[in-house]
């Protein structure tokens, strides 16, 4: 099949009009959705505009039986399972949904960008999000590699090393202090961050140093991390550093169907993964920033069992109608 992501438009299987769900967003979370419904005998589509999140990282961790996987490697793995049961995987965005006539309950059209349309009984969001990161030279290169995020995630492979903690965002602290777990050389390197009294005291308590100054640019050479340099030339030995990037869901389809959302702007959805638009579900980083793989997946396969109850249930209520 071709791909929209170089411009041209896919070639949609014969008779994929007519899905039970499509799901968009081909992640672990989708893919586990996916997974459960087409093991429920359901008709599946899964579209995935291939931007998983942590592309950049080389490893997953924590995710038992996968730990230390490629993500690359697992998302291949689940799409051939999912070819296995006759679900529709198509390499495209998704342009917008938009609610569909229907005799039975919810429906959708789900358009995609520069090709046709697939109608579907439900829908499930599962497009993720991106990380904003601060505008500091030579930081977006590393993001995932020595630049990190998550210390549950990436945590072990750093550990008893000189780390260092950006502090770009309020949760710096925090994030200093849980690192200390992993390695006594944790510095806090404050940036612009205020800190109180009580945090220093704190990151005193924990043996985490204060590195005062503005940053200037992260230090690569060869490849490799190897500090960063404050803005009056100071340099700052460390082998890799973590920060808390600003969390941007990509949730323009679900806002496009006036799913509800929270005090913080996210989408609201019940433990199942479900919008306040009937037929609609998010799961994965779209609807929580904090999922990580294995949790994703999970979401997704929570959402697949309550998904396919509300068919079910659709689908009595007719066949009592019809009788």
């Amino acid at each position: 099949m071709s791909d929209t992501r170089n411009g041209t438009v896919p070639e949609i299987p014969a008779g994929t009009d007519g899905h039970d769900v499509v799901v968009v967003g081909g992640g672990a979370a989708g893919l586990n959705a996916a997974l459960v419904l087409a093991r429920a005998c359901r008709r599946v589509a899964v579209v995935d505009a291939g931007q998983p999140r942590n592309a950049p990282a080389a490893r997953m961790g924590g995710f038992l039986s996968r730990d230390g996987m490629a993500p690359a490697a697992l998302l291949e793995t689940g799409r051939a399972e999912l070819a296995g049961y006759g679900v529709d995987l198509l390499d495209a965005r998704v342009d917008h949904i938009e609610p569909a006539p229907s005799p039975r309950g919810p429906a959708f059209d789900v358009h995609l960008a520069g090709g046709p349309a697939l109608r579907a009984r439900r829908v499930v969001v599962a497009t993720g999000l991106r990380d904003g990161l601060p505008e500091l030279p030579g930081l977006a290169e590393r993001w995932g590699r020595d630049v990190l995020h998550c210390p549950y995630c990436h945590g072990y492979e750093v550990r008893d090393r000189p780390l260092g903690v950006l502090g770009t965002h309020p949760g710096a602290v925090h994030q200093a202090l849980l690192l200390r777990q992993w390695s006594a050389d944790v510095v806090l390197l404050a940036h612009t961050l205020e800190l109180s009294a009580d945090d220093r005291a704190r990151l005193a308590a924990r043996g985490v140093r204060v590195v005062e100054g503005e940053l200037k640019r992260v230090v690569v050479t060869d490849d490799r991390l190897r500090g960063v340099e404050l803005a009056d030339g100071t340099a700052v030995p460390r082998e890799a550093v973590f920060l808390f990037p600003r969390a941007v869901p990509r949730d323009a389809l679900l806002f496009g169907l006036a799913c509800e959302r929270d005090a913080q702007g996210w989408v609201t959805t019940d433990r199942t993964g479900r919008t306040s638009v009937p037929g609609v579900w998010a799961v994965g980083n779209v609807a929580d920033p904090r999922a990580q793989v294995v949790t994703a997946a999970g979401a997704g396969a929570a959402a697949a069992f309550a998904l396919n109850h509300d068919l079910v249930d659709e689908d009595v209520e007719h066949a009592l109608a019809a009788a």
